[in-house]
């Protein structure tokens, strides 16, 4: 198991030392009270505190981190929005086999668009752990129909998948996302197709293939190489010319990771604001869920995942991958309706 990010105490590193400072922003993303700087040296995450008020870089961090997301896929970015899950797969962790049908497909995809959802996520392929890939013919036979039915009626619709030639063929029936748990590193082919093209796309973490990733995954520290990761891809975007208001990251929750590595990413979500980009988070009905609970099935993890959900709104988090739709509409219904009132007096009535 990677190392913890709990940090040692120490005076900001001198210029050179170490090659990368992160930093890590407490409170709401729009109004951070407090930073952190973090670094490594000699083995060990430190950590320095930054007190917005009274300290100037602090102050230019706030004003980076806390600044307006552009718009993303068409949507705003002043509010979270919902990706709705649709695997048209039989074998997804879930639900495998429940959509598989095309048309019960389509009515799922729908029918989580009028409970909320901003987005529909459809994939063909299962990259549940111990999932083995299936071959391109077979995935975009199974998404196509099902991406361009929902296209055609106005829904935004996300594509998931790491195959240059599906998201080539995604794209053509309508889709507006590629979302890839490769980051475009999974095929070679994968940058040119997205940079010919004008859609968003959500790059996530991932540490080795489905079929082995949650074989001992070990990290120096989670959080901090997870970072890494995504801003070498973000770089790799900038290369190919694809425009970063494009982009979104995705930590991978349960990609590669163990019941530890994901507890110390998902409280140190903040640390994704950093790049400028839409921050996304997909933990629902994961099995870590499970393993902090009672063993629940994957269908009986919806507290949790409401739970993991309210933890990222309250960090920033922009947009939340969910198979539970109209649930997780309510809850951050319930949570804005609360966040309204605070800091403000009580009055009669």
């Amino acid at each position: 198991m990677g190392s913890s990010p709990a940090a040692a105490e120490g005076s900001a590193p001198p210029d050179g030392a170490v090659p990368s400072v992160y930093v890590l922003a407490h409170g709401a993303r729009h109004d951070p009270t407090s930073f952190e700087l973090l670094w490594r040296a000699n083995g060990a995450i430190r950590r320095r505190a930054l007190a917005a008020a009274d300290d100037a870089v602090a102050r230019a961090l706030c004003q980076r981190i806390s600044a307006p997301r552009p718009g993303w896929a068409g949507l705003s970015m002043d509010r979270p929005r919902l990706m709705g899950i649709l695997n048209v797969t039989p074998d997804s962790f879930s639900d495998g086999g429940t959509f598989l049908n095309e048309a019960s497909a389509i009515a799922h995809g729908v029918a989580m668009a009028e409970a909320g959802a901003d987005i529909i996520d459809v994939g063909g392929e299962s990259t549940r752990p111990g999932a083995a890939p299936i071959g391109t013919g077979e995935e975009i036979r199974r998404v196509l129909p099902v991406v361009r039915a929902l296209a055609e009626r106005g829904i935004v619709v996300s594509l998931d998948t790491r195959h240059a030639p599906v998201m080539e063929a995604g794209l053509a029936a309508g889709a507006a996302i590629i979302n890839d748990i490769t980051a475009l590193s999974g095929d070679p082919a994968a940058l040119a197709v997205v940079a010919r093209s004008d859609c968003a796309i959500v790059l996530m973490h991932m540490r080795g293939e489905p079929a082995t990733m949650q074989v001992e995954p070990r990290y120096d520290c989670a959080p901090l190489d997870v970072f890494d990761f995504l801003a070498e891809r973000l770089r790799a975007c900038d290369a190919a010319g694809i425009d970063r208001r494009r982009l979104c990251v995705d930590p991978g929750i349960g990609f590669g990771k163990t019941l530890s590595h994901n507890c110390q990413i998902l409280a140190m979500l903040a640390l994704y604001h950093c790049f400028g980009v839409p921050v996304m988070v997909g933990a629902s009905r994961k099995s870590f869920i499970a393993a902090l609970s009672r063993g629940e099935a994957a269908t009986e993890r919806l507290g949790g995942s409401i739970a993991v959900a309210l933890a990222g709104v309250e960090q920033g988090v922009q947009v939340l991958r969910v198979h539970d739709v109209a649930a997780t509409a309510q809850a951050l219904a319930v949570w804005n309706g609360i966040k309204s009132v605070v800091g403000t007096t009580p009055g009669k009535g």
